[in-house]
């Protein structure tokens, strides 16, 4: 903090690095203005130490900080939320005896929770419609600020904003946001006026719980999107289109791939057809974690709580009510909701020096999680779920190397799959334990390794787990959308507060650090991202079934099995369809089955020795050397190519 003619200053950080002076109280506005009065006429919101705040906020000494303008990515976000009021204003003046809760911006659009009115799908037209009136009058969006007391008078009847006031509220005064004289209560940031939001449409209603707890009340959810233009909307609906067709639930029941029966919410039951991408997926991971080093250990489900207490995750977990705890005979026990305090008694069970680190433990372990019922989702959201994951306890100097040749597999692993990585560096936030100079080390060695690795990388300010920073794996799929998947994190604390030790070169006791990675996530949602990015159509290698021989009538059907011989001989999976149909019909079957392959064998074939193929993608080759049809699909599999690629390949 400097002092300039008699005012002391506060000093924020810049994006690009740099520093900057400005007056204590000064706004995330008034630094726009610093910068450049272009900059603060356009200034729309701001980031400050990561989080989206209004322009109005004021920024603290060393806050990182960021303007939002129109060409910002957060922009959308911002035009969402003030969509969210649109559609609250609309909602009240259709249906004035609806009372609000909440309705924040999500990342496809926004939602709005309310009650004390009764809407179905077919109610949502005449919203809309009314929304755009409020659009088109382009009615200015301007921040009101008034006293707690004043605000809890203007919710008297509504028992939900007068709960966030006392909950949520800090400070003895709370903001507003008001267009065309309705209000509501409001950190914002917003737009200038509602004639930004470009289009907006509503998309379906839920029920939802209020505060996302089952024991609360149910509400309505009225969830919808909005963007600055009207092309951009119809891109969304495309895409929103087209990830209907790409429903891992659907398709998971097409082809026959899992279930998740009444009996087991939140569980599921792998198919063989599902298992076998399964174990695929696992041979896998066991050859990347045989190039990393590691060794594959495995660690019972059932523990006593004890286990996680001192490592600071029993509290958190219950703190969330995501573990599953009871007592027995006056003991607590649980289900692990983690592999970490394992794998750390793994390594407490013996000695060990520093020329044995690292130390590498992998495992495919089921945990579990409480998850709200509402927040189930097929694979994607599960209350138990097998992540592949590891743990390295390394030596301080050891640890940008380990995390380094982490992430150039993690590189091989996801392009494999066609898909895009996109990393996010998270650092310390307001739970976080242990002291800042081991933070700020684990932060380093993260962020040396991913620049040393030449990898972007998005900074998420405060978003780290409690006990260290971690790199954050989303990927991109087919169709745009991104994913949460694995993850990489220094830990220093766990270590310490387990009191894991080794030998030093000098002799002397030290503590490892832990590196906890998991390279796909768990099986559950990568398995669920896998089906919705290739839509079914798996590569030949992750296939249920890689080849259906296709008889042309019964006559064939002994050199059809002769065939499925020679494939099975190749441990390539294959199976014949001998059902009296069409060769027409048997060809359709095995495209809805989105099999890769299909061999057809008539008399002609059967005279020759040969086959012929028919692709996915309905290319076809006759008279096909079936030693030479079985080389190709060796070849392909081992490779694991993404596509069939059989016909072009001739």
């Amino acid at each position: 903090m400097s002092e300039t003619d008699g005012q002391a200053d506060v000093t924020v950080v810049l994006p690009d690095g740099s520093e900057l002076d400005v007056p204590a109280g000064a706004t995330v506005e008034d630094v726009a203005f610093e910068i450049g009065p272009g900059l603060g006429r356009d200034t729309v919101a701001g980031k400050i130490d990561g989080e989206l705040v209004e322009k109005q906020a004021t920024v603290h000494d060393g806050a990182r900080i960021e303007i939002v303008t129109d060409q910002s990515d957060e922009y959308l976000t911002v035009l969402r939320h003030s969509a969210a009021h649109v559609f609250a204003q609309a909602l009240q003046r259709l249906h004035p005896e609806a009372t609000l809760t909440i309705g924040p911006p999500t990342d496809e659009g926004f939602y709005y929770d309310v009650t004390g009115v009764d809407l179905d799908e077919e109610d949502l037209a005449a919203i809309e419609d009314e929304m755009d009136d409020i659009i088109a009058a382009d009615y200015d969006i301007e921040r009101e600020v008034r006293s707690r007391e004043e605000a809890k008078e203007i919710y008297a009847d509504n028992e939900y904003k007068r709960q966030i006031l006392d909950d949520e509220a800090d400070e003895e005064e709370v903001t507003f946001y008001v267009q065309d004289g309705w209000r509501d209560l409001c950190q914002g940031p917003h737009v200038e006026s509602t004639g930004e939001i470009g289009a907006v449409t509503l998309l379906n209603i839920s029920s939802s719980y209020w505060r996302g707890d089952e024991d609360n009340d149910t509400l309505t959810r009225v969830n919808g999107t909005a963007f600055a233009s009207e092309a951009d909307l119809e891109d969304f609906l495309e895409r929103r289109e087209e990830a209907k067709e790409r429903d891992h639930r659907k398709i998971g029941r097409e082809m026959d791939l899992f279930s998740i029966p009444d009996h087991s919410p939140g569980a599921a039951h792998y198919h063989p057809n599902g298992m076998r991408i399964r174990r695929e997926l696992e041979e896998y991971i066991r050859t990347k974690n045989d190039e990393l080093g590691y060794e594959e250990v495995w660690t019972p489900e059932l523990n006593k709580a004890e286990l996680w207490k001192p490592t600071g995750h029993y509290d958190a977990f219950k703190e969330q009510g995501e573990m599953f705890a009871w007592e027995q005979d006056e003991t607590e026990y649980g289900l692990k909701p983690m592999n970490c305090a394992n794998h750390a008694h793994i390594f407490a069970d013996s000695q060990h020096s520093y020329r044995d680190l690292p130390l590498r433990f992998s495992e495919f372990g089921t945990v579990y999680r409480n998850e709200q019922s509402g927040e189930l989702s097929g694979l994607l959201r599960v209350r138990g779920l097998t992540q592949d994951d590891g743990h390295a306890f390394v030596r301080p100097d050891q640890i940008e190397e380990e995390i380094r040749q982490t992430l150039s597999v993690i590189e091989d692993i996801y392009s494999q799959f066609g898909l895009e990585i996109i990393y996010k560096l998270e650092t310390k936030g307001d739970n976080s334990v242990g002291s800042d100079e081991i933070w700020e080390q684990a932060t380093d060695a993260l962020r040396g390794a991913l620049e040393s690795e030449g990898l972007e990388y998005d900074l998420e300010a405060g978003e780290a787990a409690f006990y260290g920073p971690k790199i954050g794996l989303d990927a991109r799929d087919a169709i745009g959308r991104e994913w949460t998947i694995g993850t990489v994190q220094a830990d220093f604390n766990i270590p310490q507060r387990l009191d894991l030790t080794y030998v030093g070169e000098d002799n002397e006791e030290h503590h490892p650090v832990m590196i906890h990675r998991a390279l796909l996530g768990s099986f559950e949602r990568f398995m669920g991202v896998m089906i919705e990015h290739f839509k079914g159509n798996f590569p030949l290698w992750l296939a249920p079934t890689q080849v259906r021989v296709l008889p042309v009538s019964d006559d064939t059907l002994g050199y059809a099995h002769r065939v499925k011989n020679a494939l099975d001989d190749a441990g390539l999976r294959v199976e014949v369809e001998d059902r009296d149909w069409t060769v027409g019909r048997k060809i359709r079957q095995a495209h809805d089955d989105r099999l890769p392959y299909m061999v057809i064998v008539g008399g002609d074939e059967e005279e020759v020795g040969t086959v012929s193929v028919r692709d996915r993608f309905e290319n076809e080759a006759s008279g096909v050397e079936l030693d030479a049809f079985v080389d190709h699909l060796v070849d392909e599999r081992d490779e694991k190519r993404t596509e069939p690629d059989f016909v072009d390949a001739e």
